[in-house]
């Protein structure tokens, strides 16, 4: 006697369709046949679940299933009352999730099949440091980069001549090779000549048959005004060499900053701290700021404290992409105390604060024994 269809996927009948297919999903994967070699157990349970999805997925055939059930052979009727035999090798309308859930299974066959295919090659990464300076202004550079190349020997075949390589016998020139699998059938890159086609009879001495030969190479980057810790620049064709003469990979060349003592960087905006004298504070003048390049003059305002941020507009990075435009420069003022005074420059500073009420000329002040000698 068959197992209802629903219980065979452990779910509820009014699961819906998202939930059967993760029900299915979750027991393929369990009981696949490649992950359960030689077990029949296991092929029986699998070759179970895929015919409860077949139905279960198919809307027309769910709601015959759930109106007429099974017939006495065991297979579930039609509306016709006609009879559906459901075989094990009827799997059409499951083909589509295969790819999805069995790749791992498979040994990353769809990865692999792909790769044989392309053949491009990889790409590189290469981590370069440049200054604050180099973001205000871009800069070209040359970067020395050991990387993989087309043989100049054999042009990439990989062959001394023409006549030094064959088809692969084993894939038959495809790069990839049919197995089967129960009832499945599957690719995966041909293990004799790793996906290539070809076996080479008579390999080229400077590359030894691989077609490719590690070098370095010397590689100009532009780098842009503005670019941040972390962008990344793209060097198309600029990775290593693909087999067989395909296309190269990519080269991404990822931007780190130099610290820059007595700045910080937010974004497109530069701070700064200056420190500014009691005085200077107090009565206000004109200030140079130093930058990255240069220097930009900024007014401080008479009364500044100490703790207060300027900002000064379009001084600070450039903003990638964007024509002369800049962020902003923050400069945040520390005011300094004096340490050290002598007495003419304490009786001033005295004379100071009695005038504007801060010390009161009082009996209370005048014994007070850090004002006393002010008081004669």
């Amino acid at each position: 006697m068959k197992r209802d269809y629903y219980e065979v996927l452990g779910v509820n009948k009014d699961a819906t369709q998202d939930g059967i297919k993760s029900a299915y999903r979750k027991l393929a994967l369990k009981y696949h046949p490649d992950k359960n070699p030689n077990n029949k157990d296991a092929e029986e349970k699998f070759k179970e679940i895929n015919e409860a999805y077949a139905v279960l997925s198919d809307s027309t055939k769910k709601q015959q299933y759930d109106t007429f059930g099974y017939d006495s052979d065991g297979n579930f009727n039609s509306q016709e009352n006609s009879y559906t035999r459901y075989t094990s090798n009827d799997f059409s309308n499951v083909n589509d999730i295969f790819g999805d859930i069995f790749g791992d299974i498979f040994g990353s066959t769809t990865s692999n099949n792909r790769k044989n295919s392309r053949m491009k090659g990889d790409d590189l990464r290469y981590d370069l440091e440049i200054s604050y300076l180099d973001v205000m202004n871009g800069v070209d550079i040359s970067l020395d980069i050991p990387k993989k190349e087309t043989c100049s020997f054999c042009d990439g075949s990989g062959s001394k001549g023409n006549f030094g390589k064959k088809q692969c016998n084993k894939c038959k020139g495809t790069g990839q090779v049919n197995y089967s699998s129960g009832f499945f059938s599957f690719a995966k890159g041909c293990s004799q000549c790793n996906g290539k086609g070809i076996i080479i009879n008579d390999p080229c001495y400077e590359c030894n048959g691989e077609g490719i030969v590690k070098k370095r190479k010397t590689i100009k980057v532009k780098v842009p005004p503005g670019v941040d810790e972390g962008t990344s620049l793209k060097v198309s064709g600029s990775g290593n060499a693909g087999l067989n003469g395909s296309q190269s990979g990519d080269l991404y060349v990822v931007i780190h900053l130099k610290k820059e003592i007595g700045f910080r960087r937010d974004g497109n905006n530069l701070y700064t701290d200056i420190s500014i004298t009691f005085t200077q504070a107090a009565i206000g003048f004109e200030y140079n700021v130093n930058l990255v390049e240069g220097f930009v003059k900024i007014k401080i305002p008479q009364g500044t404290q100490t703790g207060t941020i300027l900002r000064i507009h379009n001084k600070g990075f450039p903003i990638l992409g964007r024509k002369n435009a800049k962020g902003d420069l923050y400069v945040k003022i520390n005011v300094l105390v004096p340490k050290h005074m002598n007495d003419a420059q304490k009786k001033a500073l005295f004379e100071y604060a009695k005038s504007i009420g801060e010390i009161p000329n009082n009996e209370k002040y005048n014994n007070n024994v850090f004002f006393k000698k002010f008081f004669k």
